[in-house]
């Protein structure tokens, strides 16, 4: 997939992103997209990515979890 592009002002600044039209008709596959739209998939893409990166994680019972969740 092409890498996102970032466009900066005079000063070097980021001030916008171009997103590669194959990750946005993935993100929106509707004819007319909305920010609307746009923010929902964006929200269902990085909660999908976070469950599947769970999935890979190790399975703890709840004492090994308590200790991990106080280091």
């Amino acid at each position: 997939m092409s890498d996102l592009e970032y466009l900066t002002n005079s000063e070097g600044q980021p001030i916008a992103v171009v997103i590669p039209i194959e990750l946005w008709r993935k993100l929106i596959p509707t004819e007319e997209p909305s920010l609307e739209a746009l923010k929902d998939a964006i929200e269902d893409y990085c909660l999908n990515k976070a469950m599947d990166e769970g999935k890979q994680t190790p399975l703890y019972d709840l004492s090994a979890a308590l200790a991990e969740l106080e280091e």
